[in-house]
């Protein structure tokens, strides 16, 4: 066996005597007190509001909580072990954040079910819409990369918004060594640590301009990432008043779940070959006679584990303790929160509200697991969500009146403080991407909302 070789197998033992370390109670405590730590000074600090000529950009405690767990990350190496994330700690962040997300599914879905006939008098939207989450990314994003001299890497990094499904479809396709994987996985990595930022700030800069109708803003919110969605329909909500909010949240979160569930096929039977075929045919009229400039070199790809694609059964050895003191964490904070920033009570009502939600993802949860058929536990969550306050169910508005009194961006700041906490461990990555591959993401992530919101915008007759 080589120096090299040695090497890499003894940094995998101690990655893996690591991560056994991360999951002892001891390191999910402390991930938690991270979390609710992040949460009060986000929550503390509030919402603020920045003007512009035309309205106000109104940036919300979220963007505080996952800037400042970025920032603890990135500032770990230098403080003491106590106070420090290691590795393995920022990996296990971002398998919490799977299960803090599910609480935030779980509310929203609670949401939808009291406004499913406002959601099926706007069908069209919700379903034409889609073609524009699918497809903005390359309509907004595959000329930029053109036009800057990237090459195959242009594919992997526009035909999508980069999520997991999309790194299995071109692992499998191209395998995570060619320029196609290279694209994917910047745009993974750009949206990992960009992503939720910069979606609520646009979301933000569109709300203010008062251009487009606010429930076709919330359908281009569902982006197909959980993090994503909250921040965006977080902005757009921020600005409207509480019954349109509610609206905002439940068209989010119907496109969301749309995304979701078809996602995987549309970008592997329509938004995959589309980008192939638009890359055939732009590339020798927009990249003709430009070099080539490479992302990320497929020398330092190929041996650098730092830029290995992510497991996709994260999460599965959290165990039933975790996810249960992790959804308390969650449930604890958003109570809170919901006091100080959301106008609610810090009452035995609110925590009941709470409660429900947690007892749906928990319900979802059990059933994704004992069933043989294995179908996402966001599905579940979602359908027995939408039927606990379905207005044909009896028990609709007593389930309705009881959970509408925990506010949905209440739940929104422990996720993106998990999200924060899991960041600087993609930096060392994120430094060999290069601007040019960043700039084509952010314009891919752009082009996503861009495109449901404008389609939403044609279908949507409610008066501005």
């Amino acid at each position: 066996m080589t120096g090299a070789s040695t090497a890499r197998a003894t940094a995998r033992e101690q990655a893996a005597g690591a991560g056994r370390s991360a999951r002892a109670p001891a390191a999910m405590a402390k991930l938690l007190l991270g979390m609710i730590a992040l949460v009060l000074v986000a929550e503390v600090l509030g919402p603020v509001s920045i003007p512009l000529p035309v309205g106000a950009v109104v940036l919300l405690p979220l963007l505080w909580a996952l800037l400042l767990g970025a920032g603890w990350g990135a500032l770990s190496p230098r403080l003491p072990a106590a106070l420090g994330l290691p590795h393995a700690l920022q990996a296990r962040a971002s398998h919490l954040l799977q299960f803090a997300l599910m609480l935030f599914v779980a509310k929203l879905s609670l949401m939808v079910g009291t406004s499913v006939p406002r959601v099926i008098e706007s069908g069209t939207g919700l379903i034409f819409q889609e073609f524009g989450h699918f497809l903005g990314t390359m309509v907004f994003g595959l000329p930029v990369a053109l036009l800057l001299g990237i090459k195959r890497e242009a594919i992997g990094a526009t035909f999508s918004v980069g999520r997991e499904p999309s790194l299995a479809i071109i692992a499998e396709r191209f395998g995570m060594h060619s320029p196609e994987g290279r694209g994917v996985l910047a745009e993974y990595l750009t949206g990992t640590v960009f992503g939720a930022v910069f979606i609520a700030v646009l979301a933000s800069v569109l709300t203010a301009l008062d251009v487009f109708d606010p429930i076709a803003l919330a359908m281009g919110a569902g982006v197909g990432s959980g993090s994503m969605m909250a921040a965006a329909a977080g902005a757009v909500a921020a600005q409207h008043p509480p019954e349109v909010a509610r609206d905002i949240a439940a068209f989010a979160a119907a496109s969301n779940i749309i995304t979701t569930t078809v996602g995987t096929y549309f970008t592997l039977f329509i938004s995959l070959p589309a980008t192939i075929f638009a890359y055939r045919v732009l590339e020798p009229l927009l990249g003709r006679g430009r070099k080539a400039h490479r992302a990320l070199e497929p020398d330092v790809a190929s041996e650098d584990e730092d830029l290995e694609a992510p497991d996709f059964e994260e999460g599965k050895d959290i165990g039933p303790w975790g996810i249960v003191a992790c959804w308390a964490g969650c449930a604890l904070m958003a109570i809170l929160a919901n006091a100080l920033n959301y106008e609610g009570s810090f009452d035995g009502l609110t925590a009941l509200a709470a409660l429900a939600t947690v007892g749906v993802a928990a319900l979802a949860t059990l059933i994704a697991r004992l069933l043989p058929v294995r179908l996402p536990v966001v599905l579940w969550c979602s359908l027995f969500g939408i039927l606990a306050t379905y207005p044909a169910m009896p028990w609709s508005a007593t389930i309705a009146s009881l959970t509408e009194r925990l506010n949905f961006m209440a739940l929104s700041t422990p996720i993106l403080a998990f999200a924060g906490l899991s960041l600087a461990k993609d930096i060392p990555a994120f430094r060999r991407l290069g601007w040019r591959i960043v700039l084509v993401s952010l314009c891919a992530n752009a082009g996503t909302f861009l495109g449901a919101t404008i389609i939403a915008q044609f279908f949507e007759h409610r008066p501005l």
